[in-house]
């Protein structure tokens, strides 16, 4: 640990920061900008909106709900490995789509595959970051997740010229050649801490080792037998099996029997069960809080309807007639450069006192709401530009749910709440797009599938704004208002999952 404390906020952390953003953004890039593939997709297979739209959906979404799974992979194995292993599922899932032959293909290839390994990403960069940062933890996280909007920004453009010149299939195979330089970031990833898998076979090592140095050998095995090639008693093997599966301070004093070790088993059985009872019970105990579940719902319905312009702006704009093909600049690059803007603004008026977190975001999500019941009476190309601006701005939102969901929970219980949180995020980023190509698919119009959307928006600020009210939890937010301590003006700048 005095190691540890020495290398914090400066020196190497600042490579960590370059190669986690470069990461993010080769991870990310693609995805994010995915509308521009969208009308492509449509075009080569033929099929419905609704079943074409679960590709951008589940690319988006399955990341968030797996993020729990993801924590663990980078807890057990560490961010460099689980950086390589994510970028050959992402460079792979992409170039197995350009030879797709049909949208169920895609949806797993592009879908699956591809939002797994961004999901990867995301939790390693993040880990490691806060693992080199204190001090300046929140300017580090903000300069690391902003890689997501530049890379949509970039990709956007990228793979609309990439299209023109190679073709769908040549572009995402370039796409996924230069996505494999992931491996390259994880190079710099160097590990503080020694991850728990590998502290787990140092222990069994160790502990084996030392059993065969006070080990009296049994007469039989000083005997060469030559038509066997099995020395080892059964029980040797299954304790040495135990060693590497559970802790090793769990059987340091137990013996080589198998009523030992069974006891031995027993005992770490009854205590994992304890720690997933007692991990249960938090969970219950952040949901019974109002502010919570308030803010849960509010995470959904703001995913549901305000993800699918990201996947159809740039469909709604051809089959429009306001533009025959994707433009230079396409919408959806506008759209991340306003995230982005988004991110850094919002994240600095919440640092201003007299604001109220919870209302700023309820504010976001109003004005997201209104611009979304824009959407279909705008007949004009640079209208929906403006309405992209807008809507990606208030889209970086984002960058206030771990803040939001610290003054609710407290730092205690924030890993958990969050990863609440981003469940009901990524539900609703999976449902919102084939929603609204469902809508398209039934009424030949993207009327009604985008005031659905901006309702469901407004229903979730309304209910936020209700269920947040001083009156409901006064001394609860009186309570939990101090633990939000930050060293310096950049946490807050940038406070991000």
């Amino acid at each position: 640990m005095v190691q540890s404390t020495k290398v914090l906020d400066g020196g190497w952390g600042w490579a960590i920061v370059m190669a986690s953003f470069m990461a993010q953004l080769l991870a990310y890039g693609s995805p994010q900008s995915v509308g521009v593939l969208y009308p492509e997709w449509l075009h080569a297979f033929q099929e419905g909106k609704g079943m074409t739209a679960w590709v951008g959906s589940l690319v988006a979404g399955v990341g968030l709900i797996a993020s729990p799974v993801c924590s663990v992979c980078v807890d057990n194995f560490g961010a460099r490995p689980v950086t390589i292993f994510s970028g050959v599922m992402v460079a792979g899932g992409l170039m197995l789509s350009a030879f797709a032959p049909n949208v169920q293909f895609l949806i797993f290839s592009y879908g699956i595959v591809v939002g797994l390994g961004c999901g990867l990403v995301y939790a390693a960069t993040l880990t490691i970051t806060c693992q080199y940062f204190d001090k300046r933890r929140g300017l580090a996280l903000g300069i690391v997740t902003t890689g997501t909007s530049v890379g949509a920004f970039i990709y956007a453009t990228a793979q609309n010229e990439l299209i023109a010149l190679y073709g769908l299939d040549g572009c995402l195979l370039i796409i996924g050649a230069v996505a494999l330089n992931l491996m390259a970031c994880a190079g710099f990833m160097r590990p503080l801490n020694m991850p728990g898998y590998y502290l787990k076979q140092k222990a069994a090592l160790e502990r084996n080792t030392e059993e065969k140095l006070f080990e009296k050998p049994a007469l039989d095995d000083l005997k060469i037998s030559s038509g066997s090639d099995t020395t080892t008693p059964e029980k040797n093997l299954m304790v040495k099996e135990l060693l590497i599966t559970i802790d090793a301070k769990d059987i340091q004093t137990e013996k080589k029997g198998s009523f030992m070790a069974g006891l031995a088993i027993m005992k770490v059985i009854k205590k994992k069960h304890q720690a997933y009872s007692k991990y249960m019970h938090s969970m219950h105990e952040i949901l019974q809080d109002q502010a919570m579940v308030a803010i849960c719902i509010a995470v959904f319905l703001f995913s549901l309807g305000a993800f699918p312009p990201v996947l159809f702006i740039e469909d709604v704009a051809q089959s429009q007639g306001l533009i025959e093909e994707v433009s230079v600049i396409p919408l959806v690059s506008i759209g991340a450069i306003a995230t982005c803007v988004g991110k850094l603004v919002l994240g600095i008026m919440v640092d201003i006192r007299w604001i109220n977190s919870i209302y700023l975001y309820a504010f976001t999500m109003y004005a997201g709401g209104v611009s979304l019941l824009l959407i279909p009476i705008t007949k004009t190309y640079f209208g929906l530009q403006i309405l992209a601006v807008v809507l990606g701005f208030f889209s970086g939102n984002w960058s206030l749910t771990s803040y939001i969901t610290t003054n609710i929970v407290g730092l205690d219980r924030l890993t958990q709440a969050h990863g609440i949180l981003m469940f009901f995020g990524g539900f609703g980023i999976m449902l919102g797009p084939p929603v609204v190509g469902w809508f398209f698919d039934y009424t030949q119009s993207y009327d009604l599938a985008f005031y659905f959307s901006g309702t469901c928006v407004l229903l979730g600020a309304c209910i936020l704004t209700l269920l947040t009210l001083p009156c409901w939890n006064r001394k609860h937010s009186e309570k939990n208002k101090p633990e939000v301590l930050y060293t310096s003006n950049c946490d807050k700048v940038a406070s991000v999952a």
